[in-house]
């Protein structure tokens, strides 16, 4: 693997990172169709522990197999694969270093009734089944925030101790968080603030909207004359609060929609300079064939040919 000078820069950026860990980062950039662009776009499966089983693979139930998302990952030539312990060790030895995995290491469920997260996975579980990173989410604004902020400094710190990334999600919502709120630009731009605080290597978060939530936050993006009338101004946004373009920042999918709708929002989030994508419903809840297709497409908007 002859690292590229894309790649090269954005190791630069993770000063305080010792070479295991940039080694995994590398890994990450190097793999698939986008190796060595700088941009990633990788398969999340959480989405069963999240919604549910019928939810998330009755739509296509090729997608109840572990194995039908490794294989998906790999060949649609995506950078990585998300996915919470179990699914990781039902087809961690079969496919065992043809694609870098991330480890999700916590998990909600729909029947709770207030946002948090439990731990379900950890380091030396990503450590053992060949990991390049671990995953994990916070929400900020919920009543539990600062417990997983607190859960997450330590894990990072023990991930990174043995080489390991960092990616958190980063999903305002709870508290006085209204539902509009969750993806309004100044509450996506400061989750990705905190996530690079927080000292993630990777960021995911939701594509902003227009919508301004905080009132003293209003004041400061009307006089400052913040451009947030198109995606793409505001994902250039949620760029620079993640350390100028500094961090890897990825923006998710989101709920399944139409393949027009996606493709657009893409372009809008390239040219907003995002470093990629993280697309699971929108991708393994089509049939196979089509899956393929779309991610296809979507890798080829990322190097610029769509």
């Amino acid at each position: 693997m002859q690292v590229t000078n894309n790649v090269k820069q954005i190791l630069s950026y993770y000063e305080s990172d010792c070479p295991g860990t940039k080694a995994n980062i590398a890994r990450i950039l190097m793999q698939g169709k986008l190796a060595g662009t700088g941009k990633v776009v990788i398969l999340p499966v959480d989405q069963g522990f999240e919604h549910g089983p019928a939810r998330s693979f009755a739509p296509n139930p090729a997608g109840y197999d572990p194995h039908y998302h490794y294989q998906l990952a790999i060949d649609a030539g995506l950078n990585a694969f998300a996915a919470p312990l179990g699914l990781l060790e039902a087809g961690a030895d079969t496919f065992a270093g043809q694609i870098p995995t991330i480890l999700k290491v916590n998990s909600a469920n729909s029947h709770a009734s207030s946002p948090d997260q439990a731990v379900t996975g950890g380091v030396d579980d990503a450590l053992r089944l060949g990991c390049s990173a671990i995953g994990f989410t916070i929400y900020p604004g919920s009543d539990d925030q600062f417990e997983m902020i607190e859960e997450i400094k330590d894990m990072a710190a023990e991930a990174k101790s043995v080489g390991l990334a960092v990616v958190i999600w980063s999903y305002p919502r709870g508290g006085k968080l209204s539902k509009e709120g969750e993806t309004a630009i100044d509450v996506c731009a400061y989750a990705a603030h905190m996530a690079a605080l927080l000292g993630a290597h990777i960021i995911k978060v939701k594509p902003p909207t227009d919508h301004i939530e905080q009132d003293e936050a209003r004041k400061v993006y009307e006089a400052q004359k913040i451009d947030i009338s198109t995606l793409t101004a505001r994902i250039q946004h949620v760029m620079q609060s993640s350390f100028n373009g500094r961090r890897l920042v990825v923006f998710s999918g989101g709920a399944a929609k139409d393949e027009a709708g996606l493709f657009d929002e893409i372009r809008q989030l390239r040219d907003g300079g995002a470093s990629g994508s993280i697309i699971g419903r929108n991708s393994f809840q089509r049939e196979r064939e089509d899956a393929l297709r779309l991610l296809d497409t979507v890798v080829n908007i990322y190097k610029g040919d769509a």
